[in-house]
């Protein structure tokens, strides 16, 4: 008998051990505690002069569904970043949450999150319930990084308003997709293939002076979090006359 128990007991341990790497596999997808509030003085949707450097697009983009975050802004780098962010009250709160843009940089009240008012409502079960939500102003969540989609649309380069043609070249990256990172960004002649590698000027700007002559190309590296790296080429150019102020489509989608 003392066998059969020892015997189970090391079978037990045995299949502890080979499941343990498994989970620490998919840890990736794990939930992590924190908290969140939302712009008090703001409308629904997000804000147009977020640290992010998205103007009026990053009040809009995802339907509205957007945050500012502390940590999780990483110096920009966390901008465009897709997270599914629930709360905890089982009595006002959804288990589906609210899938946010990562637009601005902030926090307050030991937040990690800053929510758009729509994003804050929406992480509840009904409309009363949100009205709940947002009377409390500051409640327990839990979230986790998410990949990000925009169905019929490509990444798009938005040239930013202080470029100045052609001395200083200045965009920003629209439609970031999938769970990956963009950190860093190179600048190619499709002449002669020569290329430079650009400075993030802050959030999701990117910038150089003396921009190559001709048609470019915007070469963008993705890195997940295993420091997996992959540079993504664009099928379209920026014209050879960009112009301040114009979105460019990259032709290109990222899963």
């Amino acid at each position: 008998m003392a066998f059969s128990l020892w015997s189970q007991l090391s079978l037990f341990i045995v299949l502890l051990v080979v499941q343990t790497p498994g989970e620490a596999a998919t840890c990736s997808d794990c939930f992590v505690h924190s908290r969140a509030s939302y712009y008090p003085n703001s409308e629904a949707q997000g804000t147009d002069i977020g640290a992010c450097g998205f103007g009026s697009f990053g009040a809009t983009i995802n339907g509205g569904d957007v945050s500012a975050a502390s940590d999780l802004y990483r110096n920009g780098v966390g901008c465009g970043a897709c997270y599914q962010v629930r709360c905890t009250n089982s009595r006002y709160c959804s288990d589906k949450g609210a899938t946010v843009v990562i637009t601005d940089q902030g926090s307050g009240h030991n937040t990690d999150f800053i929510l758009s008012k729509r994003a804050f409502s929406r992480m509840a079960q009904t409309t009363d319930a949100a009205a709940s939500l947002l009377s409390l102003g500051v409640v327990d969540i839990e979230y986790r990084r998410v990949s990000c989609s925009y169905p019929g649309k490509n990444i798009t380069i938005k040239i930013d308003e202080n470029s100045n043609y052609p001395h200083y070249l200045a965009f920003v990256i629209y439609y970031q997709q999938g769970k990956n990172d963009i950190t860093a960004v190179q600048l190619c002649e499709t002449q002669n293939f020569s290329c430079k590698l650009l400075d993030r000027s802050y959030g999701a700007v990117w910038t150089t002076t003396s921009p190559p002559s001709g048609p470019l190309q915007v070469r963008m590296l993705f890195s997940d979090e295993d420091g997996d790296e992959n540079w993504v080429v664009p099928e379209n150019n920026i014209p050879q006359d960009w112009k301040v102020g114009q979105t460019y489509d990259s032709g290109v989608q990222v899963n």
